[in-house]
This record gives C-alpha cells, structure tokens and sequence, in this order.
C-alpha cells in the first residue's frame, strides 16, 4: 500500500498541476466556456488509463502460475523502472517552464479554433499521467502480495486532491520543487526494487545464468509475503535470498540514479500566487 499510496500521489499531483495550469490559462483570457473542454480530455484520459490497466492485469492473471506470466511480469518490471527514472529526471528538468509550455500550446490551439485539439491537449497531457501511473500500478501489483494493495493508491489520490485544492482553491502555498525532489528521491528506491525483481525473474527464466546464488537468507527473521515482509518489498526491494547479482544491480542503479538525481542542478516546480489566475512559469 505504501507504493502505491506514493505512486498515486505524485501523479495525481502532477495531473493536478496540469489541469490547473491550463483552466488558470482560459480564466486568464476570458474563455471558460471552455472548461468543459479540458473536462472532457481529462474524463477521457482517466477512463483510458484505468480501463487499459485493468485489461492488461485480467489478460495477464489468465496466465497465473505460468511461464508467461513470469515473462510478463519481467517486461513490466523493466517498463515500470525505465519509465519511473525518464519520468522523474524529465520533472526534474521541465518544472520551471510547465506552466509556459503548457499555455503556448493552449494558445496555439485556440489560434486554430479548434475545440477539439483542446480537449486532446488535455487528454494529451493527462493521459501522460494516467499511463505511467498504470504500468506503476501493474508493476507494483505483481510484486507484492498484500491483499488490497489499492487502498493506498485511493488514499493517495485523495491526498493529492486535497493539496490541490489547498493550492488551486485556498490560495495556500506549497514548494512543489522540494516535494517533486523528495517523490523523486523515493520514487527511485522503487525503481532499484523493481529493477532487481526483473533480474531474479530472468534468473528464474533461465535467462541469466550467472552470480545466481543466493547472499543470505532472512526468511527466518521477516518473510517476504508476510505483510511487514510485504511493505519493505514494496517500498524498499527487500528480498529474503537475494541472488549476488540481483543486489549488485540493484545497488548499483540505486547509487547511480541518486547520486545523479541529487547532483542535477536544482529546478523548482512551478509556483502558484494566492491568484490562481496568474501561475509563474518561473
């Protein structure tokens, strides 16, 4: 639940900015009659994300037990990690001009009159979101085996919805730039984890053959399936026989991917005045 509560977090956190940005834009210009257009895409988007995950976890569960869906699991193992890492050096580079591009792009389609490339650009935008959060959420799914491991997203969710309102509606102030470096700093943790759960299924799978015995074995102490086992799975890798090469690479991408990440100039995320009709670009 930890995983996902995070996951859902900074995703619907950076959904919320998306959209905000976007409705302050129209308010800005006086066209809110074209709120409804943003609604659409953004409806559209959810819809799509959520119906193409949960397809995608019922055509692979068919397979349960099997070597498919070990493969399966392995391929959305890696997706999930190349994903997480784009995705949080992509914010880490892009916050600052979000709001600019975002509204540049806006303009351009309304140059055009066309409503409909409107509703696309959020679809486009939020859809982004919804697609990450889908391959995070299927990774994490099939690498823990709490019994409701969306709880936390939910909570998430809702989480992110009321720091959203606290900034779009209270006019509260949030440092989005340190939140989106802390999210960013987990969310590489996550990534490490998953990256050694795909080492240990292609060992499984016979695909590696090498540095395949085991460094130790903690079943004794915290099992892996137990719901305290579960959780530092989830959140941190832990493994109760982790293979030699199964820690080495996961040690070796967490101390890449931080060390880059935390020595990357610093960005701040985009900022919002008490006036939420004028968002900074920065």
């Amino acid at each position: 639940m930890v995983a996902t509560f995070v996951i859902f977090l900074r995703e619907g956190i950076e959904a919320s900015l998306v959209v905000a940005i976007l409705l302050a834009y129209l308010d800005k210009i006086g066209r809110r009659d074209l709120f409804r257009d943003i609604a659409i895409g953004v409806g559209s988007a959810v819809l799509l994300a959520a119906g193409g995950g949960v397809a995608a976890y019922l055509t692979i569960k068919t397979y349960a037990g099997s070597r498919q869906q070990t493969i399966f699991e392995t391929v959305t193992y890696l997706l999930a990690t190349a994903v997480l890492t784009y995705m949080t050096f992509w914010m880490r580079s892009h916050a600052r001009t979000m709001s600019a591009e975002l509204a540049a792009r806006a303009e351009a389609v309304l140059d055009g009159r066309a409503r409909f490339a409107l509703s696309f650009l959020a679809f486009q935008a939020v859809g982004r979101e919804g697609l990450e959060t889908a391959v995070f959420t299927l990774a994490i799914l099939f690498a823990q085996s709490t019994r409701f491991p969306m709880v936390g997203g939910v909570g998430g969710l809702l989480v992110a919805a009321g720091i959203a309102l606290a900034i779009f509606k209270a006019g509260k102030r949030l440092d989005l730039g340190k939140f989106f470096n802390v999210v960013g700093a987990v969310l590489m943790v996550f990534a490490a984890g998953l990256l050694g759960d795909a080492v240990e299924n292609m060992q499984q799978l016979g695909w590696i053959g090498f540095l395949s015995h085991p460094l130790w074995n903690t079943a004794g102490l915290l099992r892996e399936n137990s719901t305290l086992g579960d959780i530092f799975h989830s959140f941190l890798g832990y493994a109760e026989r982790p293979t030699v090469l199964q820690m080495a690479v996961y040690a070796s991408y967490l101390a890449a991917a931080l060390v880059i990440f935390l020595a990357v100039k610093k960005g701040g995320a985009p900022t919002v005045r008490e006036d939420t009709r004028q968002p900074l670009a920065a």
